[in-house]
């Protein structure tokens, strides 16, 4: 009786030391990543930093000042309450500077590891932790490059991660709650903060400071988001895409920004330092004054691609309205702002498209 009591007394023993070794080892894991440990049924999702406000930290320069780009994207994924819930979570820092320095070399890096992502089967989804000053760009540039039915998902913040109340664990909680979504698939690359999904193609910043800053002025929004639930509001819509160019650079396109008053000398000037194309934020439907008409004849005849855009940040730039572009050999933009028709014509210059009517086809063509 007194073995089978001390036989028992051990089994308990090694019962409640056995017990003891796995919190400690589960704490001391969570303390290392901050995370508890992850379900290996859960999707795979990489999320690939960039740098911008949501990794911001206060400056002392006001009160409202601060530094982009000073916390790393697993500092992010640690600061996120839950988020080990959704998906199993891997981050990769691709850079880390503030968006109003994002340049066509980290778009090349982003897309070349996204496609290697997929291709090797690396992950499920991409959430890129971005900058708002230029992700419609970003997202953009990859929607029209990456060809996959698997989500890519980027967002950010308005406040930086030291604010009272920082937007940016919200918003990164639930863009990887989109990206494992089902419903996503297919989806194209997407923008996801304050509640709201919206499409590549369509959404723009629309405010400097508020966090409701991203809209989707013509088509509105694809679909919410909350802590309850994703819901798109219609089904996928594929855009034709570009090949990603061999050479990883993109030719010179300007922006001109049309305004009263307005003379030819940054037309003449942006075609004498040898720009393939120019990109006319112009005012109404994309007019220019009769000066700065007669400087864009000149590039024409220079072999300068000219896209008329529109600087009011709503509504469509129709071919032969005000303007008749059959006469002077323009393209229109029709639905793409300013900032998203350089891109394109960018992409379809770098792929040696120069037929005017091909360019203006794939300014239309969408689905």
């Amino acid at each position: 009786m007194a073995q089978l009591y001390r036989r028992r007394c051990s089994s308990w023993v090694y019962a409640l030391v056995g017990a003891i070794i796995f919190a400690v080892s589960s704490s001391f894991a969570l303390a290392q990543t901050g995370k508890a440990p992850m379900h290996s049924s859960l999707p795979r999702v990489l999320v690939l930093a960039t740098g911008g406000t949501i990794s911001g930290k206060a400056s002392e320069r006001s009160a409202i000042s601060y530094d982009a780009g000073a916390v790393t994207g697993e500092d992010l994924i640690a600061g996120v309450p839950g988020i080990e819930k959704l998906a199993r979570l891997k981050a990769e820092q691709i850079s880390n500077i503030p968006s109003q320095n994002m340049n066509s070399k980290v778009w090349f890096r982003l897309a070349e590891r996204i496609n290697q992502v997929f291709a090797h089967d690396e992950a499920d989804a991409v959430v890129i932790t971005h900058g708002t000053d230029t992700m419609e760009e970003t997202a953009f540039f990859l929607d029209k490059v990456i060809k996959t039915s698997h989500p890519v998902i980027l967002t950010g913040a308005m406040r930086p991660s030291t604010a009272i109340s920082a937007d940016g664990p919200a918003n990164m909680y639930e863009a990887v709650k989109v990206a494992v979504d089902p419903a996503a698939q297919g989806r194209g690359v997407m923008i996801v903060l304050n509640d709201t999904i919206h499409a590549a193609r369509w959404v723009t910043k629309t405010s400097t400071t508020s966090l409701e800053t991203f809209k989707s002025q013509i088509a509105g929004p694809i679909g919410a988001v909350d802590a309850a639930s994703v819901r798109f509001f219609g089904p996928p819509v594929s855009f034709n895409h570009i090949a990603l160019p061999t050479e990883q650079n993109l030719p010179q396109v300007r922006i001109i920004y049309a305004h009263a008053d307005m003379d030819a000398q940054q037309i003449d000037e942006a075609v004498k330092a040898g720009a393939a194309g120019l990109v006319i934020a112009g005012m109404g439907d994309g007019n220019v004054s009769q000066e700065a008409l007669s400087g864009l004849d000149r590039a024409v005849k220079a072999g300068v691609i000219i896209v008329r855009s529109a600087r009011v940040g709503e509504g469509f730039v129709n071919r032969n309205v005000e303007v008749n572009d059959d006469e002077h050999g323009l393209v229109v933009s029709y639905d793409l702002n300013p900032q998203k028709a350089r891109i394109l014509l960018q992409l379809l210059l770098a792929n040696h498209v120069r037929d005017k009517s091909k360019i203006q086809q794939d300014f239309l063509a969408r689905y």
